[in-house]
């Protein structure tokens, strides 16, 4: 936000003849500066100008201030820069780095802010996606919108990677209002949504705003199918693997991935039935741990099936790991035949890999 400098100046000894004087003289000063490297990011991928096409404008022209490029992204660096609610524009429509990032440091009006208050965002964050009417004048494409992301993401790589890994993931997204559908989510003791993430090593392939009311995997077979469906259609070579922790652990997105060819690893929650799988390895491992003074890992690979929640057999591998603090095994269950990848590689290497996902959610702005 700008801010106003005292022009009092602060008067110094002479050094060398030269007088020594400070001055809060800057004018019209930001803490935001930094909001530029996302004008030139926006600039060498174009995402503003290609969001803008997923947009129809039914104003008359001449009569139009704002226009659907610049409020959207004056919407998006308002978010990036931490100004989550539509009032804060209020003030930050006079914010010359917010004009710059615009292009835009005067209102052709002179009634007019150079960039727009909350009541006009408020028009366009409410766009419907049906036609546009009389009280809507802004509409837009939610499928163009999603697919976006995967553009950008197919547009990101000269040529086609041999393999790809897709990380699915659900947090939460704490709510400090009465915001609708809000609910009590036990796990994360808090009001919140449930948001679902889907990345490809540091690009985010999609964001899908939930109720917290619902399973975690809810709709996510679904945006998996519309992702791989769009890779593919780009790239129909490339071998594509789901990664994701024990709350996508569900047959119907395992059953989906292997019956259009995707490769899957998977969190499993352990029960009596995967533990008792294991009490030998587990107890070596306790013994291993006795002896060392520290912890002791072994690694079990069976094929298991549920009693009834999974329609087939699969491949798990398990981690009987003991610590000082007592037993910690765990269990991930996987499409990738024992010839492609041993229990010890797929565990270490390519499962817990997808910690990684965790930083690229907290960079993510959250309401």
């Amino acid at each position: 936000m700008p801010t106003e400098g005292n022009r009092d100046l602060f008067g110094y000894e002479v050094v060398e003849g030269r007088q020594v004087v400070a001055a809060f003289d800057g004018g019209r000063i930001t803490s935001d500066a930094g909001a530029l490297l996302l004008g030139a990011a926006n600039r060498a991928i174009g995402l503003v100008r290609r969001l803008t096409r997923c947009f129809t404008d039914g104003r008359a022209p001449e009569l139009v201030e704002h226009t659907v490029e610049t409020m959207l992204m004056q919407r998006i660096c308002g978010i990036a820069l931490g100004y989550e609610d539509l009032v804060d524009h209020d003030e930050l429509r006079h914010d010359p780095v917010l004009a710059t990032l615009v292009g835009k440091l005067e209102a052709r009006r002179k009634d007019c802010a150079p960039l727009a208050g909350k009541s006009t965002l408020n028009r366009l964050e409410h766009a419907p996606a049906s036609a546009i009417d009389r009280y809507h004048k802004i509409g837009h494409d939610g499928a163009a919108i999603e697919g976006l992301f995967v553009d950008l993401f197919l547009d990101s790589h000269a040529t086609p990677p041999r393999r790809i890994i897709l990380d699915l993931d659900a947090t939460d997204d704490p709510l400090h209002g009465h915001q609708e559908g809000r609910f009590f989510h036990g796990y994360y003791d808090c009001y919140c949504y449930l948001p679902l993430y889907v990345f490809c090593g540091k690009q985010l392939l999609a964001a899908k705003l939930r109720r917290s009311n619902i399973d975690a995997s809810a709709g996510a077979k679904d945006e998996v199918a519309r992702i791989v469906g769009q890779i593919r259609a780009r790239w129909p070579q490339v071998k594509i693997l789901l990664r994701a922790d024990s709350g996508f652990a569900r047959d119907e997105l395992m059953t989906w991935c292997e019956a259009n060819a995707v490769d899957y690893v998977v969190g499993l929650a352990r029960n009596e039935r995967l533990v008792g799988a294991i009490a030998e390895d587990l107890a070596t491992a306790e013994l291993e741990s006795l002896a060392q003074g520290g912890s002791a890992r072994r690694f079990a690979d069976f094929f298991w099936r549920t009693r009834d929640s999974w329609s087939r057999q699969r491949r798990v591998v398990a981690k009987a790991e003991h610590l000082p603090q007592g037993s910690n095994p765990r269990f991930v269950v996987t499409s990738l035949p024992v010839d492609a990848l041993d229990a010890r590689a797929l565990y270490e290497d390519l499962y817990c890999a997808r910690g990684e996902v965790e930083n690229r959610i907290k960079a993510c702005p959250r309401a």
